[in-house]
């Protein structure tokens, strides 16, 4: 696949009209039958979403978080996979495995100490590329942590509005 050819159009388009680049992405939580699940619309696809068993869930669907670390993991995957690929860089496979720490005493409410959310996101990239230098693949991680959108946001946070209607 030739990455620069598919991206190049898009590319000089943005140059070109800066406007034409900002785009908005969105996702709709909707009610089902318990307060314990819902549903996620994001435009494409509809994903059932639960809460975790250790508050109450059931264990069967995603729960918030899980969701999170899967769109950390999958913007990972594909900026690493898009990078080597538009760097000329061979690889043979590249998996990214994300975990992320909670102690669910914040989010339940009863440790008034213990913060509601993730302690810690580890994301290890398991990258075979045995004909690529050290220094191809020092580039790729520094390009790929740098243009991942989603761990850029996570590392760099944006000022978050709520509105209630």
């Amino acid at each position: 696949m030739d990455l620069r050819s598919i991206q190049r159009p898009l590319k000089e388009r943005y140059r070109s009209d800066p406007e034409a680049a900002r785009i908005t992405l969105r996702a709709t939580g909707s009610q089902v039958d318990t307060p314990l699940s819902c549903s996620v619309d994001i435009g494409r696809a509809i994903y059932q979403a639960e809460a975790h068993a250790g508050v109450g869930g059931s264990g069967t669907a995603a729960c918030s978080g899980d969701l999170l670390l899967g769109a950390l993991a999958a913007c990972a995957q594909l900026t690493c996979q898009m990078v080597a690929t538009a760097m000329g860089i061979p690889f043979e496979r590249i998996e990214v495995t994300v975990e992320g720490d909670l102690d669910l005493r914040g989010t339940l409410g009863i440790a008034q100490d213990v913060p509601v959310g993730f302690q810690a996101i580890r994301v290890r990239f398991d990258v075979e590329a045995p004909q690529a230098t050290p220094e191809q693949l020092e580039a790729l991680r520094e390009k790929t942590e740098q243009y991942c959108v989603v761990m850029q946001t996570l590392l760099n946070p944006p000022p978050v509005e709520t509105r209630w209607s």
